[in-house]
């Protein structure tokens, strides 16, 4: 088989909620082929079993173990990251890790040796840096056509801390919280675009549901070596929809309606976990999503000022806004959600190009994170250490 044709086989470990957001993009694209699984739930490797006839295992070491695997999945809990990455370099494995990449950058180091030790590609995503009309805004401002870069401002506003939650996804201790599970997208996309070289940090965090004791709000500033800035808000308690702002367009790329549920309510934790399981890959209720027409996905507004022009990436280009004037640089609807994932993935390992999303890249983004949360609690700047460029 070709280099072209060469197809990944890729080991699950993990068949929770980010598994089933990956999965579209497993199943549409023809460079991978889903081959074991490994999970807690015995109904999840149920599922999984009949779905793609693969292996499947409880625990992530047997995973690991199985020669037919080329590519592990990192997709368990985000406490889990470092240890389960560690254990499939060990077995020779090609790394595919979710966000954000661990919990803490000592962690993010040894993820990042065990890689070189054992000669594998260590790639972290997905996060929304990744899509295509935040690559293509990149591309528009290395052109230098718009002038130097000046500022960029990300905001994003969505339910995230009212939907269905594990205890753990309610403690920042163990990877909680819209600092970890929401900044990681906003803070990769800034970087992206402004070079990478975070050179201060100021944020304050907002924690105001304490039934939800962890933070579903920040704001932040990041001042990059360029002397260019970037602010940063998120907002994650269900009131304000910022998508209004991309015409009904949701993160994954579907069109969904103004209207919204009211969140679901529970009597208990107990309660709320037993539903979020349910729901889940493998549970009694568990849909998968239907196939529809998506344009790329996206998270929230994005606006990047430079000299001569403001450019705003949006679900299907990104506009130009010059001189009293808009236009759109169009961008054609992906036919494989997600898929520059795969097209990192399959250049770092078939063609041993290295990847953009790498270890350093990452640990530096959990880097910009953590000083979020330290800046808050000390109400000061916090100067990062480990900064890549790009």
């Amino acid at each position: 088989m070709g280099e072209k044709e060469r197809k990944l086989r890729i080991g699950v470990a993990g068949l929770g909620r980010a598994f089933t957001v990956m999965l579209p993009t497993f199943l549409a694209d023809a460079r991978v082929a889903l081959v074991a699984g490994a999970d807690p739930r015995a109904e999840a490797r149920a599922r999984f079993a009949a779905d793609f006839s693969a292996d499947t295992y409880e625990t992530v070491e047997a995973l690991c173990a199985n020669p037919a695997v080329d590519v592990v999945y990192v997709a368990t809990p985000h406490q889990y990251h470092a240890r389960h990455a560690i254990l499939a370099a060990q077995h020779g494995k090609h790394l595919l890790v979710e966000k954000p990449m661990a919990l803490t950058l000592e962690d993010c180091a040894a993820m990042i040796d065990a890689a070189e030790r054992a000669g594998i590609r260590l790639i972290v995503g997905h996060s929304h840096s990744f899509d295509t009309p935040i690559l293509r805004t990149r591309e528009l401002l290395a052109s230098g056509a718009y002038g130097p870069l000046g500022m960029i401002h990300a905001f994003n506003y969505t339910d995230y801390l009212l939907r269905p939650r594990r205890p753990e996804e309610l403690d920042t201790a163990q990877g909680g919280g819209a600092v970890f599970n929401q900044a990681a997208h906003q803070v990769d996309i800034v970087r992206l675009i402004g070079g990478g070289l975070v050179k201060s940090v100021r944020a304050q965090v907002g924690a105001w549901d304490a039934a939800r004791p962890t933070e579903g709000a920040y704001s932040a500033l990041l001042t990059f070596e360029s002397g260019a800035f970037a602010s940063l808000t998120y907002g994650g308690y269900g009131h304000f929809d910022s998508d209004e702002f991309s015409g009904w367009i949701g993160e994954m790329g579907q069109q969904k309606a103004p209207a919204r549920k009211a969140p679901q309510r529970f009597a208990s934790a107990a309660d709320e976990i037993a539903f979020k399981n349910a729901s889940s890959y493998g549970g009694v209720s568990y849909q998968r999503p239907a196939a529809q027409a998506l344009c790329h996905q996206h998270f929230g507004t994005i606006i990047v000022s430079c000299a001569q022009a403001d450019l705003r990436p949006l679900p299907h280009g990104v506009m130009i806004h010059q001189r009293g004037a808009a236009r759109l640089d169009p961008l054609p609807a992906p036919p494989v959600p997600r898929a520059e994932v795969i097209d990192e993935l399959h250049d770092a390992v078939v063609k041993d190009r290295p990847p953009l999303h790498d270890g350093a890249w990452a640990m530096a983004t959990l880097e910009v994170c953590l000083a979020m949360l330290k800046s808050s609690r000390e109400g000061r700047d916090i100067v990062p250490a480990h900064q890549v460029a790009r």
